[in-house]
């Protein structure tokens, strides 16, 4: 519990775990769930409350998903075990929570868990069935599998245990992903989030150090979602490079959940702002804390113009994400007949392209005299209107 000192008498700040984000407990005091459900859900991630005190219901990624099933088939790889139905199963996430997801089934080292619910609308794979199979190689063997590309094991045999995408899961034919083309659409952090889940099954079944440490045994693991392909024809997979199925994403571990009402909250944020960042995403939060210190920063996802028209008492406004979504948003057309599948593909091939420069002076003049910084995925500023920050901070 975090104490806010000029509000002291009329607030009691708790913080959301995910986002960060500060309670205040006006907002809190609405609730009508008991208080100390709200607390327990808050600090598990597992709900956003709203300024009129009602909550959202955060999910798990399909990351998070993918990993429950792979720890799941772990647990029961190499013994006479049977998981069943409704069993949880607990696994590690990116920013150090726990989540925590209801078994289908496991057993012979092959195991399924269907994506939890959530409150976010334009989610198509909630409920969807995630499954996993753990078989053992040949440790001998395990680095000429580990040098096929789509094997997606990032190249890593030192604890003897392999990751692979399976039927249902997209495959990456294109660049400008954090994957790269050739293998399976399981993004760095989901990959290893499913890499330590599976370790904890080893640990809990006792077989950790004979695979991981002695390496007398390997494993491979494999990831396959039944329904994914049909999935995949109702998302972009196609258009940008990804054929075959979904992709396995996320970088906290949850899904933010978002419909009007979150809208609302984030609204009530922006209108009280008077130095205000408006952010596309987790990556232009954590860098614009870092690059705009005493502004009130807000992620709004793709809806800039929304927050730009609530931004009723800013004296100074920022915006600032990644290019895919910042640049876009200045010129939705930008990519017809680029020949490029991605802003982020464009710009690491072409980085020349007029197309990046248009967009860019599109959104100085969307943004209604607001400062347009676009950022890479590792931080580094790529164009500012401003121009006190540069590219070539890249090198220094």
């Amino acid at each position: 519990m975090k104490q806010n000192n000029e509000n002291k008498n009329k607030f009691d700040i708790m913080r959301d775990p995910v986002n960060d984000f500060e309670i205040p407990e006006e907002w809190l005091s609405k609730s009508s769930l008991p208080r100390a459900e709200v607390e327990d859900l808050v600090n598990r991630g597992l709900i956003v409350v709203l300024s009129n005190g009602s909550v959202l219901k955060r999910g798990f990624t399909t990351g998070s998903t993918a990993a429950a099933a792979a720890k799941a088939a772990a647990l029961t790889f190499g013994n006479d075990r049977v998981i069943e139905t409704g069993t949880v199963v607990s696994i590690p996430t990116p920013i150090g929570l726990r989540a925590d997801m209801e078994v289908s089934y496991s057993k012979g080292g092959d195991a399924g868990v269907r994506k939890v619910d959530n409150d976010h609308e334009s989610d198509i794979t909630r409920g969807t069935l995630f499954c996993a199979t753990v078989k053992e190689i040949d440790p001998v063997s395990a680095d000429n599998i580990a040098g096929n590309t789509a094997c997606n094991t990032t190249g890593n045999t030192t604890d003897n245990i392999l990751i692979t995408g399976g039927y249902g899961v997209g495959l990456i034919t294109r660049a400008g992903f954090e994957t790269p083309a050739g293998d399976y659409a399981i993004n760095p952090k989901p990959l290893s989030q499913i890499r330590e889940s599976v370790k904890e099954g080893l640990k809990e079944t006792g077989l950790y150090d004979e695979i991981c440490v002695k390496k007398k045994r390997a494993i491979l693991v494999m990831i396959y979602i039944p329904d994914g392909e049909e999935l995949s024809q109702k998302t972009l997979n196609e258009k940008i490079g990804i054929v075959g199925g979904i992709s396995v994403l996320g970088t906290t571990g949850f899904v933010e959940p978002w419909n009007d009402h979150l809208g609302e909250m984030k609204d009530i944020l922006i209108q009280d702002a008077k130095k205000l960042v408006l952010t596309t995403g987790r990556q232009g939060m954590s860098t614009s804390s870092m690059l705009f210190p005493g502004y009130e920063i807000v992620m709004v996802g793709s809806r800039i113009t929304e927050g730009i028209a609530a931004a009723v008492s800013a004296e100074e406004m920022i915006i600032c994400g990644l290019p895919g979504l910042v640049l876009k948003w200045g010129n939705p057309d930008m990519l017809k007949d680029s020949g490029f599948a991605t802003v982020v593909e464009m710009i690491e091939k072409d980085p020349k392209n007029d197309r990046l420069k248009q967009a860019f002076e599109m959104c100085a003049k969307k943004g209604k005299g607001a400062r347009i910084v676009v950022i890479e995925r590792d931080g580094l500023v790529l164009m500012d209107s401003k121009n006190e920050f540069n590219y070539s901070m890249k090198n220094g």
